[in-house]
């Protein structure tokens, strides 16, 4: 079996940023990947989301929203179809970027399913057709979108109907009525996006508020922005039922329902922990992600967890951050993770940034703050 000093399972912004790092170092690296390289934010996730996201405000702004300036323009229309060929075209170009990224490193890269075990000692990572022995192995594997077992969700996305952010990217006819279950980022982004392209869009939401953890009252600001764009929100409500075209729901105590053509399914991922042999090694997991310490290490000597499979952040930024640091503790250097700085955008018009604690969690936290508040006319870059 060839040895590598580093061997990567997942090929997504975590695993290649850190197959590539390590080869810059000097170190021989090899990279498993079952589907395609860039993982879900390349494939199924940012990318493509962010393609449709800016073609919905190009055709917002050409429709006449927002004082354009003097700019007119006659019969503008939304091809949806079109919007997810130029995806697929963006999605393609990034892909084999990294691949070229990864041939330049000398980064060996190999299709298949990955399995662990141990020879003699050694760890051991096998595919279908060959098994590698590694020094040290990095697990990258990514989440998979969450189905919740409500009834009739499994039987209605056997047929179609129902959706996660997976299959919603590469439907190519705009549906009439379109139910979002999920008000969080990709819910909420999926609701901007496909209202803009002529949905009737309905977000129903457990919390009483969209957007999860982020400052409640930004996200009260962007939900009334899609509000007032034909959105409608329901926050505090439980789904249980989907089926036939009516979504049930618990709201205020009281059964209700409303209409779907197409259903989608946006609560929560999963960190695609089942990699066959890591039980048997002893590689601790929690909620079904693996448990790391600062240094992304296991505690399985050898064995490190990076990006959305450790179920810490799941951006592509702070998979890029960790896999820094397992790179560097492997090379011997002093690095520790820090998760007091995370930054994440909502990519809807207007746009909203956040890094760090929320409001409410610095009081949740007894921490001392400070609100400042400036209007956002005072920005050069604000155009309405």
């Amino acid at each position: 079996m060839q040895e590598f000093d580093v061997i990567v399972i997942g090929g997504g912004p975590a695993g290649y940023n850190s197959a590539e790092y390590a080869a810059h170092h000097g170190k021989s690296v090899l990279l498993v990947e079952k589907k395609n390289l860039g993982g879900t934010c390349l494939n199924v996730g940012c990318i493509p989301t962010k393609t449709l996201l800016y073609a919905s405000k190009v055709y917002h702004y050409a429709n006449g929203a927002g004082k354009p300036y003097g700019v007119t323009a006659k019969e503008v229309s939304l091809d949806h179809a079109a919007v997810i060929q130029k995806k697929n075209e963006v999605v393609k170009t990034l892909v084999q970027g990294v691949a070229g990224g990864l041939r330049r490193k000398k980064v060996r890269v190999v299709n298949g399913t990955a399995k662990l075990s141990k020879d003699n000692g050694a760890l051991v990572v096998s595919t279908e057709k060959e098994s590698f022995i590694g020094k040290n192995v990095i697990i990258a594997a990514g989440s998979s979108p969450v189905v919740p077992p409500i009834e009739g969700v499994k039987e209605e996305f056997e047929k179609g109907t129902v959706m996660t952010s997976d299959e919603i990217l590469d439907m190519t006819e705009i549906p009439k009525k379109l139910l979002i279950v999920g008000g969080g980022v990709i819910g909420f982004e999926m609701a901007a996006y496909f209202q803009e392209a002529g949905s009737r869009v309905t977000v129903i939401e457990m919390m009483d508020k969209v957007l999860g953890p982020n400052d409640r009252e930004v996200s009260l600001l962007l939900q009334q922005e899609l509000e007032k764009r034909g959105v409608t929100f329901y926050l505090s409500c439980g789904v249980t039922k989907v089926a036939n075209g009516v979504v049930t729901f618990v709201r205020d105590g009281k059964i209700d329902v409303a209409a779907y053509d197409k259903a989608l399914m946006c609560v929560g991922r999963r960190a695609n922990s089942n990699i066959e042999g890591l039980a048997e090694l002893g590689v601790r997991t929690e909620r079904g992600a693996i448990v790391t310490d600062a240094q992304m290490r296991t505690n399985v000597p050898g064995i490190y967890a990076i990006g959305d499979v450790n179920g810490k952040v799941m951006l592509a930024h702070v998979g890029y951050r960790e896999g820094e640091v397992a790179v560097n503790t492997i090379l011997g250097k002093q690095d520790a993770m820090s998760y007091d700085a995370v930054c994440g955008v909502v990519y809807t018009s207007p746009e909203a940034a956040f890094v760090g604690m929320s409001e409410e969690q610095a009081i949740e936290s007894g921490i001392p703050y400070t609100v400042k508040k400036v209007s956002v006319n005072f920005s050069g870059r604000h155009v309405e």
